[in-house]
């Protein structure tokens, strides 16, 4: 399988991806922890069918020592018992922030209030650029439909 535009190859999209890239790098210094924003990154790409981030950030969330079990549980994060309750209100905030259109007034008041009762304001502008810039690069990748299954650790970090 090929993607029908290589994202990788393309001047318009390297432009583009390099300051979307800059702007994910940016949260590495966050105090929002690694494993919750892979969490949320894997989240969201499940959400939105984008298999190459999905591969992608499974891969980077293992190689950082994350646990299997609790990466095979993300879509079910509801009924697991292996997340915090600040991964839980992470997880939440993504679903609703990926799923925007669903709800006719955006992210439920109840949801965004869960998340501040267990991230500051630094983390939650974290979480929120984080979930706006996994969007954009599902919606990249599966515009394109780029292929997953071959990302390497490191590979676009």
């Amino acid at each position: 399988m090929d993607a029908r535009l290589n994202l990788f190859d393309n001047q318009i999209a390297m432009k583009a991806g390099k300051h979307l890239a800059g702007a994910d790098r940016a949260l590495a210094g966050a105090a929002l922890p690694a494993a919750t924003q892979e969490l949320v990154k894997i989240r969201a790409s499940q959400i939105n069918g984008c298999g190459f981030c999905t591969d992608m950030h499974v891969k980077e969330a293992l190689h950082a020592g994350e646990g299997d079990q609790r990466l095979h549980l993300v879509a079910t994060w509801r009924e697991a018992t292996v997340f915090t309750e600040a991964e839980r209100a992470a997880l939440e905030l993504a679903e609703q922030g990926t799923r925007i259109a669903d709800a006719a007034g955006g992210v439920p008041d109840d949801v965004w209030d869960n998340a501040a009762r267990h991230f500051d304001e630094d983390q939650l502008a974290a979480l929120v650029v984080l979930i706006a810039l996994i969007n954009a690069f599902n919606r990249l990748n599966v515009i394109v439909r780029q292929p997953a299954g071959s990302y390497q650790v490191g590979q676009h970090l």
